[in-house]
C-alpha cells in the first residue's frame, strides 16, 4: 500500500475531550498556531478550568463546553459537525482508580463506548484516543480500564464501514510537566531535605508535553485503521529524577506501592509480531484488519516500517535509551540549560 495522504486540519472542526487537562492545552495552543481550524471544541467537566485555559487561549473560533464523557446524549450533541476528535478524558489516578474502581471504570471505559458511538453517530472522520504504558499487561485498575478502552477503540473500525470514522490509539509514558507528574511532588517536598523513592530500580518512559501533542498531530495524518502509535522516547531511573530535581536532598526508600511496576512496558512481547519500527516511533498493526476488509499499510510517514524481532519488548530499563541526571534537569528546567537534552531516545 502506498504511504497514507497526509491529512489536512486546516479549515475542520476539532474536538478535544478533557480538553483542559496538561495535553489539551498543549494540543489546542500548537493546533491554533499551526493550522487554521474552522472550530476548535475544548471539552471538560470542570468550568473553573475552562475560565482560567480561556483568559490565556481564544479565539473566534474556539469554544469551551461543559460536559462528561459519561454523557452519551450530550456527546452525541457536541459532536454533530465535528470532523477530528481527540481523546483525552480519563481518570489517570492509580490509588484513586483502587479505591473507587466503579467511577474509573465509567469515565475510562464507557466514556470511551460514548465516545465511539457518538463519533460514529455524528460521521466524525477521525478519533485518536490517547493511552499509556499502564495499559500494557496491567496490574493495577487504572491500566486495566485503558486497556479496555485501547481494545474498544480498535474494535471500532469494524463497525463503521470501509469509509466510516476511523479509530486509533496514541500510547506513551510519563509526561514531563503534567498536572500528575511527580516533579511537583518532589518539588513540594524539597524543603524537607528529604524526597522520598519507592524503589531505586524503578525506571520510566518520559516525554514532554510538547513531543507528546506533535505526535498526536502526526499520527492524525499517519493514522489507517487501528493502529496503537507509540513514539521512541527516551527513559530514566526515579533516582536520578530525584537528583535533578534536588540534588541536596537525600532520598528516602519507602518501598513499591500497590499497583505500580519497578519497570513500565510500552510494547510487550506478546505484540512483537504485530509491531514495525520506524526512525522515530512504533506501530503496532490491528490483529484484525482482515475482517474489516482492508490491510493496515507498511509505509507511514513516507517510511518503511521494519518488523522487530521475535520476542522484542519496549521497555524503560533499557540503558541504551537512559537520560542522565542532567539530561534530565534540562528537560525539566530548559531555561536553565545551557544546551537542549535529547526529546528523543538514542538508538
Amino acid at each position: 500500500m502506498s504511504a497514507i495522504v497526509p491529512y489536512d486540519l486546516y479549515g475542520k472542526s476539532i474536538l478535544v475531550t478533557g480538553g483542559t487537562g496538561s495535553f489539551g492545552r498543549v494540543f489546542v495552543r500548537r493546533v491554533l498556531k499551526e493550522f487554521a481550524p474552522r472550530r476548535l471544541v475544548v471539552l471538560s467537566r470542570d468550568e473553573f478550568k475552562q475560565f482560567e485555559m480561556a483568559a490565556s487561549i481564544n479565539g473566534s473560533n474556539v469554544r469551551y463546553v461543559v460536559g462528561d464523557v459519561r454523557d452519551q446524549s450530550r456527546l452525541g450533541r457536541l459532536f454533530s459537525g465535528i470532523d477530528v476528535v481527540v481523546h483525552a478524558a480519563a481518570l489517570k489516578q492509580v490509588p484513586t482508580a483502587e479505591f473507587n474502581p466503579i467511577e474509573c471504570i465509567r469515565t475510562n471505559v464507557l466514556g470511551a463506548e460514548n465516545v465511539i458511538n457518538a463519533a460514529l453517530d455524528a460521521g466524525v472522520e477521525r478519533v485518536v484516543a490517547l493511552s499509556t504504558d499502564k495499559a500494557t499487561n496491567p496490574i493495577n485498575l487504572y491500566g486495566a480500564t485503558k486497556l479496555c478502552s485501547d481494545k474498544l477503540f480498535i474494535a471500532a473500525n469494524g463497525l463503521g464501514g470501509e469509509n466510516g470514522t476511523r479509530f486509533s490509539v496514541v500510547r506513551y509514558g510519563n509526561v514531563v510537566g503534567s498536572r500528575g507528574s511527580v516533579i511537583p511532588f518532589f518539588e513540594e517536598r524539597r524543603a524537607s531535605g528529604t524526597l522520598p523513592i519507592t524503589d531505586p530500580r524503578m525506571t520510566r518512559f518520559w516525554i514532554t508535553l510538547e513531543r507528546g501533542a506533535e505526535f498526536v498531530i502526526q499520527v492524525l495524518s499517519m493514522m489507517s485503521r487501528g493502529e496503537i502509535f507509540v513514539p521512541k522516547q527516551p527513559n530514566m531511573r526515579m533516582v536520578d529524577l530525584a537528583r535533578a530535581i534536588a540534588p541536596e536532598c537525600a532520598q528516602q526508600i519507602i518501598g513499591i506501592r500497590p499497583g505500580e511496576k519497578i519497570h513500565e512496558v510500552l510494547i510487550p512481547a506478546d505484540e512483537a509480531r504485530h509491531t514495525l519500527e520506524f526512525d522515530d516511533f512504533f506501530v503496532i498493526v490491528p490483529a484484525f484488519h482482515e475482517a474489516w476488509g482492508t490491510k493496515p499499510p507498511q509505509t507511514y510517514a513516507g517510511q518503511v516500517g521494519k518488523p522487530v524481532a521475535t520476542g522484542f519488548e519496549y521497555r524503560s530499563n533499557d540503558e541504551a535509551d537512559r537520560l542522565s541526571t542532567a539530561e534530565l534537569r534540562s528537560l525539566i528546567y530548559p531555561q536553565a540549560a545551557t544546551t537542549a537534552a535529547p526529546d528523543q531516545p538514542r538508538r
